[in-house]
């Protein structure tokens, strides 16, 4: 496994350094390696470390979002609350529309596999977008109208959304039934989620001011590893409830990481900030590369134009319900237009459900899988670069200190 290690960090590095250098996102490059790297071409990983690359890929996941959510400024979130609430279901409800009114045309599938592919389809990918926001707010880009707050905060929820309905979608498929209490699981485990985080977070700087108080100072190291463990920790919740009561325990990391922000002093949250952002720097190639790895070229070529543009067209209705959300708002065309790129990408849902309809002996399995995995190669590159090369021209630059 360390033989494999060595090449996802030492390719993945090399690969992403090239790509800024031909003017391309790194993200792409990280794809790429892990495309080459993995089952479906060379098979240079390691098995072992393909059976642990769900979690390892949750635990990079899961810095990312400590670190977005100790940048978020909820003062400013609030001058844009109504637009982040409405991208965190109104965008991936157009996009499955899109799906389950024109794949049965264009893929030949039915009505209620074309729900499913939908749901698998329609959230984009925090893994993608999550890090570009992170670097515009620190580079105040957008920042004065809030607009990497609410992009971050609508796309925290809009994979919740987009889950629950997959797992309600799939079960109709199997031949069971979904009724109205499903759905409320949503809002549910958003409320849940973000009440557990927020109280885990309260708790937390509570123990850091007591333990200071009482003359034992808490190093900043120490700090990162005792909130990285509770990270885990609320995932881990979200596990032990399932089938008892949702609770989103992504949600909960993001607002547990808002409450020390807001709680703990300018100077503890902002080296805490630093520190996540040192680990995304090994976090974010372990990602990319081992989602990378996840695809299987063979149905990408299986899937053809038609998957091409089915995804294309889907997109299109999701732009459509991105300008729905930024009615009556102060944002003016270009910032608009930009909010509309950076719902473009998908890779970390669709990486990680693409291939559940197959496993469950569906009949659409195989499209299924291969329109997920043509998106993540199509969608990925295409909004990351979007979002690099358009963010100066379409964004407005606050002054920095």
């Amino acid at each position: 496994m360390l033989t494999s290690l060595s090449l996802v960090f030492l390719l993945g590095l090399a690969m992403g350094a090239i790509c800024q250098r031909l003017k391309l996102p790194k993200i792409i490059g990280m794809l790429m390696t892990g495309m080459v790297l993995g089952p479906f071409v060379f098979d240079f990983l390691d098995p072992a470390l393909l059976s642990i690359s769900a979690d390892l890929k949750k635990m990079a996941f899961i810095i990312i979002l400590l670190k977005a959510g100790l940048s978020l400024d909820l003062a400013d979130l609030k001058k844009v609350g109504r637009p982040a609430v409405l991208l965190s279901f109104i965008p991936a409800t157009f996009e499955i529309i899109g799906y389950i009114l024109l794949a049965p045309v264009m893929l030949g599938i039915t009505r209620m596999d074309a729900a499913v592919m939908g749901a698998v389809l329609g959230a984009a990918s925090p893994a993608v977008v999550m890090p570009q926001m992170v670097h515009f707010m620190e580079n105040k880009y957008g920042t004065k109208k809030a607009i990497p707050q609410m992009i971050m905060a609508g796309i925290s929820c809009d994979g919740i959304f987009v889950i629950v309905l997959f797992t309600t979608f799939l079960g109709m498929a199997q031949g069971g039934s979904a009724g109205i209490t499903d759905f409320f699981n949503v809002p549910i485990s958003i409320i849940l989620g973000a009440v557990l985080g927020a109280l885990v977070g309260y708790l937390l700087c509570l123990f850091f001011e007591t333990a200071y108080a009482h003359k034992y100072y808490v190093r900043n190291s120490m700090k990162v590893i005792i909130v990285l463990g509770f990270s885990f920790f609320l995932i881990a919740i979200e596990t032990w409830l399932e089938g008892i009561v949702a609770v989103s325990g992504l949600l909960a990391v993001v607002s547990m990481a808002c409450v020390l922000k807001m709680k703990s002093t300018v100077f503890v949250s902002k080296r805490l900030s630093e520190k996540f952002g040192k680990l995304w720097l090994a976090a974010e190639v372990m990602l990319f590369v081992l989602v990378g790895a996840a695809v299987d070229i063979r149905y990408t070529l299986e899937a053809g134009i038609m998957a091409v543009l089915m995804i294309l067209t889907a997109l299109l209705f999701r732009s459509c319900g991105v300008l729905l959300c930024m009615t009556k708002t102060m944002l003016t065309w270009q910032e608009r237009l930009f909010c509309v790129i950076a719902y473009l990408p998908k890779a970390t849902v669709q990486a990680a459900v693409g291939s559940v309809p197959l496993a469950a002996g569906l009949e659409c399995g195989n499209i299924v899988l291969s329109v997920a995995v043509m998106a993540i190669v199509v969608t990925a590159p295409l909004g990351a670069w979007g979002m690099d090369s358009t963010y100066k021209k379409l964004l407005d630059r606050d002054s920095v200190d």
